[in-house]
């Protein structure tokens, strides 16, 4: 298990809080709290649902990027990712991780598209406890677009 926390680039704004807009000297720090400081928003409003994917997002991106940080700290071939990294997704929360580790693999790693995609094929297995309509989360190609475009690109392809 891991527990992440959102922060911002820069805690506080000087510059606004010298120009006397106090509330906008801390907006960055707000804007990076709501991601974890609340989980599953009510996603029956376009904002509840636009929080919650970028809350989903954050949550694989910070656990696949650790995962590839310490497979590259003992591994240089990645062959072997699929020998040292296992990734069970026990719920459709996590779906995005299969797409952020082919954006790794494809755009920062610069593996060919039919190698990385072979890769994640071996590291994720996927079960799923209920087929209820509602526990299935479905996103609008719009909202992955606007918050996600290379990984709607990814998925499309």
């Amino acid at each position: 298990m891991r527990l992440w926390k959102s922060l911002p680039d820069s805690e506080f704004d000087f510059k606004s809080f010298n120009e006397g807009e106090y509330e906008n000297a801390l907006k960055a720090r707000q804007r990076a709290e709501y991601i974890t400081s609340v989980l599953y928003p009510n996603d029956k409003t376009d904002q509840g649902k636009e929080l919650r994917l970028k809350q989903q997002y954050f949550f694989v991106s910070a656990s696949i990027q650790d995962i590839m940080r310490r497979f590259k700290k003992m591994n240089s071939n990645f062959d072997d990712l699929p020998k040292k990294v296992a990734c069970q997704l026990n719920d459709t929360h996590p779906a995005l991780a299969i797409v952020e580790l082919l954006r790794i693999l494809i755009d920062e790693e610069k593996l060919e598209v039919s190698y990385a995609f072979g890769l994640i094929f071996r590291v994720f297995s996927y079960t799923n406890h209920t087929i209820l309509p509602e526990a299935l989360e479905k996103w609008s190609a719009d909202l992955l677009g606007n918050l996600l475009p290379r990984h709607l690109e990814l998925i499309y392809d």
